[in-house]
């Protein structure tokens, strides 16, 4: 077990250069292993659940080499083997999708916290497709025997990109058209990186419909992660005199709900030098302010939703009442982030209430000392050493697990 204590910091003056994507690498190893061709993703990220892709992408049948955070790719027909996906859920449901409609006998599984997280979301659909899955009473392992699929038209209970990425690559291998509408769009980096790989993909409102078709392998420039600049963000925001450039930040509108919050709250918050296209990005940088207490909510959810824990230790530092509602999807996480949140920042004090989708954070309290355990959730471990540096310090258990999406965080973000 990994044991971190991180100090009170007195400041905060940082420049950052932001952590790739996690989304977006997994989908560009995973897409180009299975394309005709060979590719070359730059700034890959290389976390933990990057990396367990890439390992799948090698037993599938491809070949994945890298040279430092640059992976070169030549795909192949995948072959039926067992995969072990780690912590990766986008992993884990990403293949469940793609291999439905391949031939061969597959299995998928990964690490205790993977096992324990619902499958049935992508499953059910992948069933009316005609997709023979065995499963573990709706988790991992599931057996995958692949048959021909038939397209559907499927509205989804839920705005995740996970399971409608699922839905999609099934959808490339099968008769007709398929199509995914969900009440809320959520991020849409499969349906951009597909259509640059000639896929024929359509976005209405917030439908989603894929054809049959060849996938050809595409260099890719994976932009930074939002979801890990939200960290430096909030711990300037926190700190008195709080200061912070993260450079390279991936600005795509379906994963900017956290600026949306921030700045409706009053943040002194800039976008400088942006750049790109389907994915731009921008370079971001923050000064403490005055903030007025967070509402988050309805739509916005789907656009932040790995950013809230970290939204409710910031809403520790601000007087009033902040309140989370309509974020059931946080209970289905690596862990039930609504509980091991709220866990975490009691434990430094923190007055916060848990609800069935949501937590209050009566804020503007100092918070004290405390030890808090991850529970091998990285975005956990993450949120407690923001409060924690930004209060009266940390003592961390299983803090190691930032790594997942996160390598060197606690020297880059708290610069310990």
């Amino acid at each position: 077990m990994s044991e971190r204590t991180v100090k009170k910091l007195d400041g905060y003056d940082r420049v950052i250069n932001c952590m790739p994507d996690k989304s977006m690498s997994v989908r560009a190893v995973l897409f180009n292993a299975y394309a005709v061709g060979k590719s070359t993703v730059n700034n890959l990220l290389l976390s933990d659940d990057v990396l367990s892709a890439v390992d799948c992408a090698r037993r599938l049948g491809a070949k994945a080499e890298l040279d430092g955070n640059t992976a070169h790719i030549t795909g192949a027909p995948f072959i039926g083997c067992d995969l072990y996906c780690g912590n990766s859920g986008t992993t884990a449901r990403l293949l469940i999708g793609l291999l439905s409609g391949l031939n061969g006998i597959f299995t998928v599984d990964g690490d205790e916290s993977l096992r324990s997280r619902p499958m049935r979301r992508v499953i059910e659909p992948l069933r009316k497709m005609g997709a023979e899955i065995t499963d573990n009473d709706g988790k991992l392992p599931v057996r995958i025997v692949g048959a021909g699929l038939k397209g559907i038209d499927y509205e989804s209970p839920v705005a995740s990109a996970q399971v409608k990425s699922a839905i999609m690559l099934a959808g490339l291998n099968a008769r007709g058209l398929t199509r995914v509408t969900e009440p809320v769009r959520s991020r849409n980096h499969s349906e951009n990186m597909l259509r640059e790989m000639g896929v024929a993909v359509e976005v209405v409102g917030n439908s989603v419909a894929v054809a049959p078709s060849i996938v050809r392998a595409t260099d890719f420039t994976v932009a930074g992660d939002i979801s890990s600049a939200a960290y430096p963000i909030c711990l300037a925001l926190a700190v008195r005199g709080g200061n912070c450039t993260v450079r390279n930040v991936g600005i795509n509108e379906t994963r900017t709900g956290i600026i949306d919050v921030l700045r409706a709250s009053g943040a002194d918050l800039q976008y400088r030098n942006e750049r790109g296209g389907a994915e731009p990005i921008a370079d971001i940088t923050v000064k403490q302010s005055e903030l007025k207490p967070l509402e988050i909510g309805g739509d916005l959810i789907p656009r932040l939703v790995d950013e809230i824990p970290v939204l409710c230790a910031l809403a520790c530092f601000i007087d009033g009442v902040s309140v989370i509602r309509g974020a059931r999807e946080l209970r289905v996480k690596e862990t039930d982030r609504i509980a091991t949140t709220t866990a975490a920042l009691t434990a430094l004090g923190a007055d916060i209430t848990p609800t069935d989708d949501g937590m209050i954070i009566r804020g503007g309290k100092p918070l004290r000392f405390g030890t808090v355990d991850s529970m091998l959730d990285h975005r956990i471990a993450m949120t407690a050493a923001v409060a924690g540096a930004a209060g009266s310090g940390v003592h961390i258990l299983n803090a190691d697990c930032a790594s997942v999406s996160y390598p060197n965080f606690y020297g880059e973000v708290i610069g310990d």
